[in-house]
């Protein structure tokens, strides 16, 4: 048995079943989502990247598996060296880490186009039914169910209906306002196509299960910790009752929809400040500090 399967093969455990049985039940992730969102990508990242070792891991045997380090080192030789530097065993195993990592790339690449035309489709809608109101910095549609919502991406611009124009306070506008651009500029439609298409290639895998259903969540508490540099607490808290009716497109962010009242709760409570962001650095450190070793002892030195 080849013995260099052990560390990838003990990353993808871990990545798939630990993390996400951590993950979920770890109270610092709502406190911190951006550390948590952070831990979910390095998580799939990880997953991913230790599924393509493994795969060219089996393919090598034994007495050559540490040579998968030899080949990253041949990247600084002249072009004809690095041709034939490996063997063809190595050549099918670094074919075949490459067709498991462009598995994921390609459901990245189309759940982006999918979700760019849709959204396309939309803002061209808009052009036609709305109009844009410069002191707003949004577009306003006649609609009289109070929503507020953004498209991000090349289409990016914020959608006010008339209903939340009408609804809202001048600082709770600002508070929602201020909510959908902090989705703009942190570009959270990556993240949100990244999980979807890792979904569809996993859907029965506990990290792409466990992480479809906390990302989406994470990226709104991560928007509402931006804009509370903005605002009160008060204003974005009264605005998310008031939008927790509005409904968006399906490839928008909405400040309101069904994750209203758990985010109202948690703008309202007093976070503790430090401690959990302490508590997530030490782990993730720990945990790439405890497979660094092994992953080094096994994949990069002989038999």
């Amino acid at each position: 048995m080849n013995h260099h399967v052990l560390p990838p093969l003990g990353l993808i455990l871990c990545t798939a079943f630990l993390v996400p049985w951590l993950l979920v039940r770890a109270r610092w992730a709502h406190q911190v989502p951006r550390l948590a969102l952070t831990v979910w990508a390095a998580s799939g990242a990880l997953f991913t990247g230790s599924a393509a070792l493994l795969s060219a891991q089996l393919i090598l045997p034994s007495r050559t598996g540490h040579r998968l380090s030899d080949a990253l080192f041949a990247l600084q030789l002249p072009p004809l060296q690095k041709l034939s530097h490996l063997s063809g065993q190595e050549w099918t195993a670094v074919a075949a880490a490459v067709a498991v990592l462009a598995a994921p790339a390609a459901g990245f690449a189309r759940a982006l186009l999918r979700a760019r035309r849709s959204r396309h489709r939309h803002a061209e809608t808009l052009r036609l039914v709305g109009r844009y109101d410069a002191a707003l910095g949004a577009t306003v549609l006649d609609h009289e169910r109070p929503a507020v919502y953004c498209l991000p991406g090349r289409s990016r611009r914020v959608v006010v209906s008339s209903g939340a124009l009408a609804t809202l306070t001048t600082p709770q506008l600002d508070a929602a306002l201020a909510h959908e651009r902090a989705h703009i500029s942190g570009r959270h439609h990556l993240l949100v196509a990244a999980t979807e298409s890792f979904a569809s290639l996993f859907p029965h895998l506990p990290l792409a299960r466990h992480g479809g259903a906390a990302v989406p969540l994470l990226l709104e508490m991560a928007a509402d910790d931006r804009a509370l540099r903005r605002c009160s607490r008060d204003a974005l808290a009264t605005a998310l009752y008031a939008l927790a009716s509005g409904k968006a497109p399906r490839q928008a962010f909405a400040a309101g929809g069904p994750s209203a009242a758990l985010r109202m709760r948690r703008i309202l409570t007093p976070q503790a400040a430090g401690h959990p962001v302490l508590r997530g650095l030490l782990t993730i450190a720990a945990a790439g500090l405890a497979a660094a070793p092994l992953i080094i002892a096994c994949c990069s030195f002989p038999n």
